[in-house]
C-alpha cells in the first residue's frame, strides 16, 4: 500500500556566523555577505588556522534561562535557543498533542560536547592539588543530550534520540524525522542540528587533516567553493531547527505551512576515512534514491544546495555525482553552496542549509556562492552555480546534500506546499 501521509514544515529557528535568527540568517545570506573573522574564543598564534565563523553578539539569556545555560554545553545551549525560536514560530506546544507521546526529538551533531570535555580534561590535569570534575561534565559532553534536554523543555515524550553521521548528521535526523511521521510514529518532531567546534582540539585536528583553509590574511573570502584556488574549508558554528508535522495535525490546528519535505536517503561511500568517493558513486545514489522516493526526477530540481565546503577534492566528487545525474540537461537546476557564507558548521550543515532551501521556496531566492572567482576548470560545462549574487527564480523542489566523514551522505528534497 502507498504511505500518502504528508510531512509539512511548520516551523524554523536558525544561529549562524549570519545572524542570531532565521530572518537575519536569511537576510545576510540572500545579500551574500561573509560570517568569518579572526577567533576570539582563544589565543590562536600557534595554530596555522587563526579565523571561523563564530557567532556575533550571541545572548543566550534572550531564549534561555540561569539552569539551561549551568548545565549545558553550548552545542545544547545553540539547540534549545533555536528550538525555542521553531517552537515560537509554529505556535506550538504540547498541549496540542492528543499525548505527549506524540511529539518527539531527533536531533543531530558532529562532535556534542568537545568544548566541555577539551575544558574538563584541561583542568583535571592542570590541577596540582585536589584534580576534580564538574558533577555536570557527563550530561554535559554527551552527544544526545541536546536532544535530551529539548525533549525535557517541552514535554515532548515521544522518540526522542541522536543520529551522529559526523556533517551528514543534522540531514540523517531530518530523514528520520520524516519517516517516523510518516509510518506514523509521531505527529510532530523537533528536528535539526547543533554544533559548537571552534575550540583548540577542533581546529588543531582538522589543521592536522590539512582539511581548514589558512588564508589567515583574508577570512572573509577564504571559503570558496568551486573556485580554482579554494584551499579547505571555513570552521562555523550554530544550530537549526525544523518543526515536522503530520500534514492532517497542522491542518487541524490551522498551523502555518513552509512546504513539505517529500524524499531522503542515506548511502555510505565504503571508500575512506575522509575522503569522499573520487567519483561521488555514494553521492550520487544518495540523490538518486532520494529522487525516487519523491517521485521526482532531477530535472525536476530547482535548486540544489550543495555540500561543497571548499576542499579540493570533495567539490569535485559532488558535481561529478549531479552531472552524472543531469545526464547533460542542465537547463532547469541551480546549485549553490551557502557554507561560502556560513562556514561549515559540521553536524548542523545540514540544518541550517534545510533553512535556506525551505527559504528559497517561499521567497523564490536561490542565495550565492560567495569568493567563488574562476571556476575549477574540472567542472563540466552546463552546471549552472549561482555566484557572487543571488539569483530570483521560482523555486518549487529543492535538494539538499551533507556528506560526512566516514563516508556518510544525506540527502533532503524539500517542495513547495500547494
Amino acid at each position: 500500500m502507498i504511505n500518502t501521509t504528508r510531512v509539512v514544515i511548520t516551523g524554523l529557528g536558525a544561529l549562524s556566523s549570519l545572524g542570531n535568527d532565521v530572518n537575519s540568517n536569511w537576510q545576510n545570506a540572500k545579500e551574500g555577505k561573509s560570517g568569518a573573522a579572526a577567533l576570539s574564543y582563544f589565543d590562536t598564534e600557534k595554530f596555522k588556522t587563526r579565523f571561523g565563523c563564530e557567532l556575533k553578539n550571541w545572548d543566550p539569556t534572550l531564549k534561555l534561562d540561569r539552569n539551561d545555560i549551568k548545565r549545558s554545553d553550548l552545542y545544547t545551549q545553540y539547540g534549545l535557543y533555536v528550538a525555542a525560536e521553531a517552537m515560537e514560530d509554529a505556535g506550538l506546544d504540547v498541549s496540542q498533542l492528543a499525548s505527549p507521546f506524540d511529539g518527539g526529538v531527533i536531533w543531530g551533531t558532529s562532535q556534542g560536547g568537545m568544548g566541555t570535555f577539551e575544558k574538563e580534561m584541561k583542568e583535571f590535569v592542570g590541577n596540582d592539588l585536589t584534580p576534580r570534575f564538574n558533577p555536570f561534565f557527563i550530561p554535559k559532553y554527551l552527544v544526545n543530550m541536546a536532544s535530551g534536554v529539548i525533549s525535557m523543555k517541552y514535554g515532548f515524550m515521544g522518540i526522542n534520540y541522536t543520529p551522529v553521521t559526523a556533517c551528514a548528521s543534522s540531514n540523517s535526523a531530518i530523514m528520520d524525522a520524516f519517516n517516523y511521521i510518516k509510518w506514523g510514529k509521531a505527529k510532530v518532531i523537533i528536528t535539526g542540528g547543533s554544533d559548537a567546534p571552534i575550540t583548540e582540539a577542533a581546529m588543531g585536528g582538522f589543521n592536522a587533516l590539512k582539511a581548514l583553509s589558512t588564508r589567515n590574511e583574508n577570512p572573509m573570502i577564504a571559503s570558496r567553493p568551486f573556485d580554482v584556488e579554494r584551499d579547505g574549508f571555513v570552521m562555523g558554528e550554530g544550530a537549526a531547527a525544523l518543526i515536522l508535522e503530520e500534514y492532517e495535525h497542522a491542518k487541524k490546528r490551522g498551523a502555518k505551512i513552509y512546504g513539505e519535505v517529500v524524499g531522503a536517503a542515506m548511502t555510505a561511500d565504503a571508500y575512506h576515512l575522509t575522503a569522499t568517493h573520487p567519483q561521488g558513486e555514494g553521492a550520487y545514489m544518495c540523490m538518486k534514491f532520494a529522487l525516487q522516493e519523491a517521485g521526482l526526477s532531477i530535472q525536476e530540481v530547482d535548486y540544489l544546495n550543495a555540500h561543497a565546503t571548499s576542499t579540493p577534492t570533495g567539490d569535485l566528487s559532488e558535481i561529478k555525482a549531479i552531472s552524472r545525474l543531469l545526464e547533460g540537461t542542465h537547463d532547469n537546476m541551480h546549485i549553490s553552496a551557502t557554507k561560502s557564507m556560513t562556514g561549515h558548521l559540521l553536524g548542523a550543515a545540514g540544518a541550517i542549509e534545510a533553512i535556506f532551501c525551505v527559504k528559497a521556496i517561499n521567497d523564490g531566492i536561490i542565495p550565492p556562492t560567495i569568493n567563488t572567482e574562476n571556476l575549477d576548470p574540472a567542472i563540466p560545462e552546463g552546471i549552472q552555480i549561482v555566484t557572487k549574487h543571488a539569483l530570483e527564480k521560482k523555486v518549487k523542489v529543492a535538494l539538499s546534500n551533507t556528506f560526512g566523514f566516514g563516508g556518510h551522505n544525506a540527502s533532503v528534497i524539500f517542495k513547495e506546499f500547494v
